[in-house]
């Protein structure tokens, strides 16, 4: 039995690499799925592989089998899975969190009689969730096409190499005989697949397209478990940057200066843009900012003008100081003899009364 499950790991891998393969010719409407219409047939498979045999099985299982026990299977296989858990979290040098999870192993494993109770996170100590193929996406392994594979579901060719690494880490791999091994993992299916009695309800109930809805489902899943929770965010969905405002000059608005360029032309400031603008092509002066310029007069002849000097030099030297003085300035020296007279006289009045 154990060399047909080895044969059985070797076909998976198999079909992974020719995915791999088939992922660089085949188009598709999104790139992440290449091989769609391979992966819807499969599918269609699963779906009425499940119909068919799972889904009545573990609707049965959860009928007949009490609530407590069935909880306690579960927790079985948890503290079986945390060996796993611990690897992979040494793999990626996550040591803090492999500590936790071997002392979580050894709580449930004793205290908690094999693991049928779950003590640890009574305790508070995090169960974590992680697997061979986190690792290889932790160490920068890109995710490969989706593949939908046969009685496994969902997948990718990353996480398919990590399904054959998880299997040979697994305890119930080495269970012997082969018979207690089969009965393991056909228990841990049953009641896997009736925790998820609910989920598969709302699927079909609520998903247009229920092959698109688990393929984008299990690939966001999966980026959230390699990244611990914080994915960076997807450049698919990110807003594209804003386009750098430019300035058009329109006749009625003047144009924006800012410092010179040292090249005959001015910065033209625009938001964070700097856009030099050449004389040539802008106007370097700020128009606005300097008074009207008057329009310049015809030039006199060399002699009338020399003659118009002389006499306004000969005028300003004939002038007394009154006459050089200005006019506002000569009346108010004129009228301050009158003002002191005027201030004098009210005074002695005043004395008088």
């Amino acid at each position: 039995m154990v060399s047909a499950s080895k044969h059985l790991m070797l076909r998976i891998a198999c079909l992974v690499l020719l995915a791999s393969f088939l992922g660089g010719c085949a188009t598709g409407r999104d790139p992440r799925d290449p091989l769609e219409p391979f992966n819807r047939g499969v599918y269609q498979f699963n779906e009425t592989l499940d119909k068919a045999i799972l889904k009545p099985t573990a609707q049965a299982y959860r009928f007949v089998v009490p609530q407590f026990i069935r909880a306690s299977v579960s927790n079985f296989f948890s503290n079986i899975n945390d060996v796993v858990v611990a690897l992979n979290n040494l793999l990626q040098g996550k040591f803090t969190a492999a500590y936790s999870d071997l002392g979580r192993i050894a709580i449930n494993s004793t205290l908690g009689l094999g693991g049928l109770f779950d003590v640890a996170s009574e305790a508070g100590i995090e169960k974590h969730n992680e697997d061979f193929g986190q690792t290889l996406g932790y160490w920068g392994i890109g995710d490969g096409p989706f593949v939908m594979l046969p009685f496994f579901g969902p997948s990718t060719g990353r996480d398919m190499v990590g399904r054959v690494a998880d299997h040979y880490a697994d305890v119930v791999t080495y269970v012997d005989p082969s018979s207690a091994r089969n009965q393991l993992w056909g228990t841990q299916i049953v009641s896997r697949r009736a925790e998820l009695l609910d989920a598969s309800t709302v699927l079909q109930t609520a998903a247009l397209d229920p092959y698109e809805f688990v393929r984008d489902a299990y690939l966001q899943r999966r980026r959230n478990l390699i990244h611990d929770g914080s994915p960076p965010p997807d450049r698919e969905f990110m807003d594209p940057p804003p386009a750098p405002k430019t300035t058009i000059n329109t006749p009625n608005q003047p144009p924006i200066l800012g410092e010179s360029t040292g090249y005959g032309g001015a910065v033209l400031v625009s938001g964070d843009a700097r856009t030099p603008v050449l004389s040539g092509i802008q106007p370097a002066v700020d128009t606005a900012a300097r008074p009207a310029q008057r329009p310049a007069k015809a030039a006199l002849p060399r002699e009338i003008t020399a003659s118009v000097n002389a006499e306004a030099v000969t005028r300003t030297n004939l002038q007394t100081p009154e006459q050089a003085k200005p006019a506002p300035v000569a009346a108010v020296e004129k009228a301050q003899p009158t003002i002191l007279v005027r201030l004098w006289r009210s005074l002695v009045q005043l004395i008088r009364i």
